[in-house]
């Protein structure tokens, strides 16, 4: 490979990386061509991509962006997952399959332009999806407001019941001729 189609390659992958959120390196010795297919398939479906790139491409790559600190003196083969988009689905995905398939190991990884450790990277497989945070802080900001709703109904209720119950025991025809 000529240099300049190498330097074409570092330009394009740095770009890639400066634009991840989260980016994975691990090892994937002993998985079978069946194996690397099917994890690539299970990583496009969260939206994120796998590459198998060597160590020195990955270093040079790197230079400049949150990856940096954890692309350094990498050895044997390395694989590099990566996403814009949602941490927690590549986590989830990745630790999933590591589990099915122990050939896959984890080096390194940053997640939102912060390195983080393996068992981290555990924890934030466990996270909750974007999604589901989001219902939940949409269901915290909602509750006040729909207790203020029902108090507000009640009030209403109990002074209809009140006021029906008056009409029954006729007390309005009272009061208006006293």
């Amino acid at each position: 490979m000529k240099r300049e189609e190498k330097q074409k390659q570092a330009e394009a992958l740095r770009e890639e990386l400066r634009r991840a959120r989260t980016v994975i390196l691990s090892s994937f010795e002993k998985l079978t061509v069946a194996q690397d297919t099917e994890l690539r398939r299970r990583l496009a479906e969260t939206g994120a991509k796998y590459k198998v790139v060597k160590n020195t491409l990955i270093e040079r790559a790197a230079q400049g962006t949150p990856s940096e600190p954890v692309a350094q003196k990498l050895r044997g083969t390395t694989s590099l997952a990566y996403t814009e988009s949602d941490a927690v689905a590549l986590a989830k995905a990745l630790t999933a399959y590591a589990r099915e398939n122990p050939a896959l190991t984890f080096k390194a990884g940053v997640v939102e332009g912060r390195v983080i450790a393996l068992d981290e990277l555990a924890m934030v497989a466990n996270l909750p999806s974007r999604e589901q945070l989001f219902s939940k802080v949409l269901y915290l900001i909602n509750a006040p407001a729909r207790r203020v709703a029902g108090s507000l109904a009640g009030v209403a209720r109990n002074l209809a019941f009140v006021i029906q119950q008056a009409v029954k025991e006729n007390r309005f025809k009272e009061a208006a001729g006293n």
